[in-house]
């Protein structure tokens, strides 16, 4: 008899934890398990679980802002859902979906609960009252949880101390599947047609994939490309994603005078096919559990310069598959730029270096086998 597994996700964008629940979703062998995905609002998620054939059950009350009608709301949605549904296993992604799902599927009696940790809310720049809230509902839904999933060593050694839930917590990394890249020609003219701007043959392109967040550090990219911008008339740096920054760093273009040269695009679908359309990636994230679009710039063989912070160091090794800089460090990473645009030599070898390294220790079949295990296992074997 075929698992049901129902995953929950709180938010509808096209984000890393979005990704993960699609790759699933999309990826459990259809003979053995039936696969439905709850989720809060509108957002792109809803159209490629639809277009896949994936049943999608809306959650109208879940939001990620603390709202405590909405979030009791929220909890008797997904105790209904869950009592209707009656899956073998329900699987919770990010915190608000996690926290109120795992009571909900312990009110439910649902059978196993599985939550996937992308990341913890309390590294974000928050109060410190916040932090400690949000700490202690993390350790609440790790405990209601038959086993949580850190999808790197950083979100396991985060938690590493907390009581009672050394046994609970598996490190499985994040995998991927090669996105059907466009060509570097290909893909640079689809950029002209996003930007309407026709930058010259030899010029030298950086780019970013990412939801626009205060987490991603995204105005000290602007601002490395301040100086670097006048010493290179032939660098220009693109940033693919929509989010609550775009009017912000909209705002620090402008005054840095760098219109023409940085270009903010919003969101654009199915963005990791124009990878190849950049020289470099850059992710100037200020905290991060892992960095999924790391994974998909080394398919498509581009050097990396990343923040050394959370869980991209397990995929980007300074001076071996990338280039690692400190947080909130524009001079840093404006000097990492500059070095792979002067030492092509130097780029190629980290770009090979980390396609290589991301085929042998992040592939999706290994990612998915691993997790597929978690879902047969008996409650009482995995905990």
């Amino acid at each position: 008899m075929k698992k049901k597994i129902l995953f929950v996700i709180t938010k509808s964008n096209f984000g890393g934890a979005q990704k993960y629940v699609y790759d699933l979703a999309t990826n459990l062998p259809n003979d053995r398990f039936e696969a439905v995905v709850a989720l809060g609002g509108s957002g792109t998620l809803i159209q490629k679980l639809h277009d896949a054939h994936i049943r999608v059950l809306p959650i109208f009350s879940l939001a990620r802002d603390v709202n405590p009608g909405n979030d009791l709301s929220a909890l008797f949605e997904l105790w209904s859902i869950f009592r209707s549904e009656k899956p073998d296993v329900v699987h919770l992604n990010s915190a608000k979906a996690g926290g109120v799902g795992a009571l909900a599927a312990r009110l439910a009696r649902v059978p196993k609960i599985i939550f996937t940790a992308h990341g913890w809310a309390f590294n974000e720049e928050r109060s410190l009252p916040q932090r400690l809230a949000i700490k202690f509902i993390s350790w609440i839904t790790v405990l209601l949880s038959h086993k949580t999933i850190a999808v790197s060593e950083a979100v396991k050694n985060d938690v590493k101390k907390w009581p009672f839930i050394q046994r609970k917590i598996v490190v499985i990394r994040n995998g991927v599947k090669e996105p059907e890249f466009y060509q570097r020609l290909d893909a640079r003219a689809r950029l002209k047609a996003l930007t309407n701007i026709s930058v010259p043959e030899n010029a030298f392109l950086v780019g970013t994939i990412a939801e626009l967040h205060k987490n991603k550090g995204l105005s000290y990219a602007i601002e490395a490309f301040e100086k670097l911008a006048q010493a290179n008339p032939t660098i220009y740096y693109f940033i693919l994603g929509g989010g609550e920054e775009k009017d912000r760093l909209d705002a620090i273009v402008n005054t840095l005078g760098l219109q023409g040269r940085v270009f903010l695009l919003g969101f654009v679908e199915d963005a990791p096919r124009f990878l190849r359309a950049f020289d470099a990636f850059l992710l100037p994230s200020i905290t991060e559990a892992l960095g999924f679009v790391l994974l998909e710039a080394g398919l498509a063989r581009l050097p990396v310069v990343a923040s050394r912070v959370g869980g991209i160091p397990e995929i980007i090794k300074d001076g071996k598959t990338g280039v690692l800089v400190p947080p909130r460090n524009h001079d840093a990473i404006a000097e990492s730029i500059k070095l792979l645009k002067k030492d092509g030599a130097l780029a190629k070898r980290f770009a090979e270096a980390l396609c290589e390294r991301v085929h042998t220790h992040f592939s999706l079949n290994r990612a998915l086998a691993d997790t597929m295990a978690l879902y047969t296992k008996n409650p009482s074997d995995i905990i």
